[in-house]
């Protein structure tokens, strides 16, 4: 019998997306975007912290919970499935519900603080304590410069419990020709990181 993380991506994925209060709305909806055109994902269940919706409000002219997901999307879509950040009675929030692992982007330094010392105050936290506990993939992209001591220290506290920093530094050498093509490629990191490369994904191959 296959491992359990097997059984799951052979009847297709299901993943965490959370988006917290740092600057960098454009990413997560770029993850969501990607996920929701993933055929190998079933499910994707998708949080917000009230920050976050400050910084989607400000960046991309998006207001509230009511729709977000649709709005971030620019269509309905029945495989993300949104949880207020209050929800701690949701499926993501206990260890016995399958999943192959959670994203953060952009993760904000409190969120990191708030996962890197089991704090578990709200959905997000609970969500990506659960992955640590059990051992699955947890991928925090954590956006500020420049990092002081205090952030440095939880990002190693973090990285020892399991996760993984995936610090938001979009990549130049594909030579990208505007923001959102920044953004598509570095998702595609994120998602060849967990296990789900994607087509149009830049692989530098050398010098020829």
């Amino acid at each position: 019998m296959g491992s359990t993380s097997e059984m799951q991506r052979e009847s297709g994925w299901n993943l965490t997306v959370a988006m917290t209060g740092a600057s960098g709305s454009v990413f997560g909806q770029m993850l969501l975007r990607l996920l929701d055109a993933d055929a190998r994902v079933a499910r994707v269940h998708f949080t917000v912290s009230e920050n976050s919706l400050r910084v989607l409000a400000e960046e991309m002219g998006l207001g509230g919970r009511n729709g977000l997901v649709e709005k971030l999307l620019g269509h309905p879509s029945s495989k993300i499935v949104p949880h207020p950040e209050n929800d701690i009675g949701a499926a993501i929030a206990s260890g016995s519900y399958p999943s192959n692992g959670m994203i953060v982007l952009p993760c904000s330094m409190g969120t990191l603080a708030g996962v890197a010392n089991g704090m578990a105050q709200n959905l997000i936290e609970r969500a990506a304590d659960v992955c640590l506990k059990e051992r699955r993939p947890l991928i925090l992209c954590v956006r500020e410069t420049p990092f002081n001591k205090i952030h440095l220290r939880n990002m190693t506290l973090a990285a020892d419990a399991g996760a993984t920093i995936f610090p938001v530094i979009p990549s130049f050498y594909n030579k990208p020709i505007d923001s959102a093509e920044m953004a598509r490629q570095f998702v595609c990191r994120v998602l060849a990181h967990i296990g789900l490369p994607q087509p149009d994904g830049y692989v530098w191959k050398g010098a020829e």
